[in-house]
Parts: C-alpha cells; structure tokens; sequence
C-alpha cells in the first residue's frame, strides 16, 4: 500500500534509551507507511537513576575546559552507542566518529559541537537500523553566527535536501552556521528540529512520541493521575508548553501552527494509544472543557512602580520598557493600570543587576512608590473556545481564596479562559492542586 501523504516523526530521548527502545521505534515506523521522516534525539535513562547521553557529554566539555581527566564520562557515551548497535544486531560501528569526539575534546573542545554528538550518534545508528537515508542537520539546519537560527534559509536547506529523499532519518536539536560551527537549540531542541521539517516538506502530520500518553493537564509530580487532554488548539499547547508543561517545546508548537500542521503526542510504550491531538481547530462533535490545562513556573520576581496617571500619553510605560531593552532583561509579563505598571521578570535573570535596575528607574521615572516581591510563581489556566461565558475564572480563584492562597497578581487574556495568577513560591504546589480540583467540577 502506498499513500503520498508524508508524516514527520520525532522520537525523544526515552524512545531512545537502548537497543529495545529502538526496536520499538522500528516497528512504530514499520506500521505505517506514511511515516516517512524520522527525527531523533540522544538517548535518554534506561532506568531512574542512569545518566541521559546529552549530560554525560556535558561533563565530558566541562572536564576538557577545565583540564580534568574526561576519560570516565567518554568512555560511559561510548559503550552506550555500542550496547545500542551489538543489542540491534547491526554490522555498523562508530568507532571513527567517536574517536573524532575524543580528539575534539583533547584539542580544542567547542561546546556545541560536543553536546550535539548524542543526537548525530543516534541518528547514524537509526539510519543504519531502518535503512533510511542519514540527514545531518549541520548540512540544513542553518544558523548565523551569533547562534540565532537563519528560518528563512532553513526552510529552503532542509526542502531542498530531504524532498527527493523517499525515507530520512534526521538528527535533532542542532545546526550549523555558514563557517560550518555547530550550533544546539535550548534543550529540548530535538522537538524544534522536527517541527521544522514538518514545515519545510509541508508535512500532513507531526508525531512527537515520547514516554507519556499525551499532554497532562497537570504536571504529575503534583497532581496524582491527572487527565490526559485528547484534543487542544496551538495556542493553548505553547501557552502551557512556555509555563513549565515539559511534552513539547514552546517554539515547535509555533512553527507547527503558522502551516498549520497537526501535531499528535504519543507515547513509545504505548503505540495503540491515540495521545493528544493538537490543531487549529478542535474537531466538532468533541466535548470542550472550561479549563484545558494548568502549569507554572516558580522564580519569579514581581517589580511595581505606581505614578499618578501613568496612562496619560506621558510615555512612562514607553520609559520603563526602554530601560530594560537597554539591559537585555526581558519580562515574562507586563501589566498596567491608570496608576501602576506591574514586570514580572524571572529572578535569575535579575538578580545580577536588581539594584542598578531599580536605581535607574527611580532616576528616570521618579516613581511615587517602586516596590519588589521575590520568591514568587506564575500559574496559567487555559481553557476553550466558546468557555468563556462560563463562571470558570471567578471558580478557579475561589478555589485558591479557600485554600488560603495569596494571589499576588492576576492577568486575564480577552477572550476566553486565559489566567495568569502569580502565588507565593511556597504555595505553587497546593495552589496547582487546589486549580486541578477545580478543574474537575465544571
């Protein structure tokens, strides 16, 4: 049976953890034959305790940079690779190229190049195991110099060298710029890699599998056994996809939805499984949820400066805006009222240059009060389309009033169901509980 219909698979690093979970990803290839491009990430823990490829190549740069013996982790990432190839039964070998690596690490070891190696290994390894064409992304993944990616150029490289290709294996989470330096995505990066492909070769589906049936509405180290969303739209996937729900990277979400691609998450260990299906559109007939989903992000800080008439074409929101674009600090979210501005801004980021920020701020705006809080969360509940005459937001912060939660801060999209509450960094935990059992009553 043949079909001109082209899925784009991206299996993750649990896929990958050994010869077995490569067998799985065989046959998950083999059953249908639509799935024709295949990207993959390095392999991921075969038990609680083991140590994923991408890390052990870490310490492996770090101890070269530092001038301490690497030996131990270099050869850990070797064995896995041949464990992999001598459990498939493969007549294949690696040893040149990861020979390369470790004369790369005893020369002049560059981050990138090192850290990306788990990804090309396995790649070269599931080339030879599905006999499918090997695609290095150093060849089609275009970056420029600096390390941003070059999308216009990417598109044309990747069409134009996997479109006569019948069926591609194509690592993940790097690139190369036009010196031929290789460049990695944030980690993650594999889920990028894939969605890009998709959208190059105007791909029918994206099928990003990994070790969970689907997106959670809530992270399960929180929540005991929490639902699995069949169906879910672009926006709400990289709104909770940004706050911390770890399926899929925020910016693959994005590239996927500007062509308009389907993007199906499902589970390696559990084929039959039809996982969450993620679209413009929910299909009709399918129940729809007041509230999706809800995921957060502990360390924040909450920055607010209050003026009388902030709002009155003064350009005090303009100022304060400009001053951090001049520091290169973003923020994660701004809100404004007649008198006030409110920054959320990730504490990390600001913690380097907090007092030269606030003093810079009193100079420039001469506010008649500037505060800081530290030590905060910010949670996002999403919900769906035609939700959002519902009392669902006024029942979400009930729950956390009851609870004894201090809401710190609320931003609400227009729209429909969009909330964006900043909690206590000590109550984000019984605050995702007490907005998940909310969940379950509406």
């Amino acid at each position: 049976m043949t079909s001109d219909k082209t899925t784009v698979v991206k299996f993750g690093g649990t896929s990958l953890a050994d010869a077995e979970q490569f067998r799985k990803v065989g046959r998950i290839v083999a059953a249908d034959f639509t799935r024709r491009i295949v990207v993959v990430s390095a392999p991921g823990k075969r038990f609680p305790e083991d140590t994923k490829v991408t890390d052990l190549l870490i310490a492996c740069y770090e101890a070269a940079v530092a001038g301490r013996d690497f030996s131990g982790a270099y050869k850990a990432v070797c064995q896995r690779f041949r464990d992999i190839i001598v459990g498939l039964g493969l007549d294949f070998s690696l040893d040149d190229e990861l020979a390369a690596l470790g004369d790369q690490l005893r020369r002049a070891p560059r981050r990138d190049y090192v850290v990306s190696r788990g990804e090309y290994f396995s790649a070269r390894v599931m080339a030879e195991y599905l006999g499918f064409t090997f695609v290095d992304p150093a060849w089609c993944i275009c970056f420029h110099e600096n390390g941003k990616l070059d999308d216009a150029m990417t598109r044309r490289a990747l069409a134009a060298a996997l479109r006569p290709l019948k069926r591609a294996v194509v690592a993940g989470f790097y690139g190369a710029d036009s010196l031929g330096n290789i460049h990695t995505f944030s980690r993650g990066g594999s889920d990028v890699t894939g969605s890009l492909v998709a959208c190059a070769i105007d791909a029918d589906r994206y099928e990003n599998w990994t070790d969970v049936s689907g997106l959670m509405s809530a992270d399960p180290r929180i929540v005991e056994n929490p639902r699995i969303v069949d169906h879910m739209s672009y926006r709400e996937l990289r709104t909770l996809s940004y706050m911390g729900a770890s399926v899929l990277h925020s910016d693959a979400v994005l590239s996927a939805s500007e062509r308009d691609i389907p993007i199906n998450i499902r589970n390696t260990n559990d084929p039959d499984n039809p996982g969450t299906l993620i679209g413009r559109k929910r299909p009709k007939g399918q129940q729809k949820h007041p509230v999706i989903g809800v995921a957060g992000r502990k360390g924040m800080s909450v920055i607010q400066v209050e003026k009388v008439m902030v709002s009155d074409g003064s350009g005090f929101s303009a100022i304060m805006l400009d001053i951090l674009k001049k520091r290169q600090l973003p923020f994660e979210h701004c809100l404004t009222g007649i008198d006030s501005i409110t920054l959320v801004i990730r504490s990390d980021l600001l913690a380097a240059c907090k007092a030269e920020l606030l003093s810079e701020i009193r100079a420039e705006l001469a506010p008649d009060y500037m505060g800081i809080r530290e030590k905060l969360s910010v949670i996002a509940v999403v919900g769906e389309k035609d939700t959002e005459t519902s009392d669902a937001n006024v029942r979400v912060l009930m729950a956390l009033t009851q609870a004894g939660i201090e809401i710190t801060t609320i931003n609400q999209g227009a729209g429909k169901l969009n909330l964006l509450i900043g909690v206590p960094e000590e109550k984000y935990e019984a605050a995702i509980r007490a907005i998940y059992g909310t969940m379950q009553t509406l």
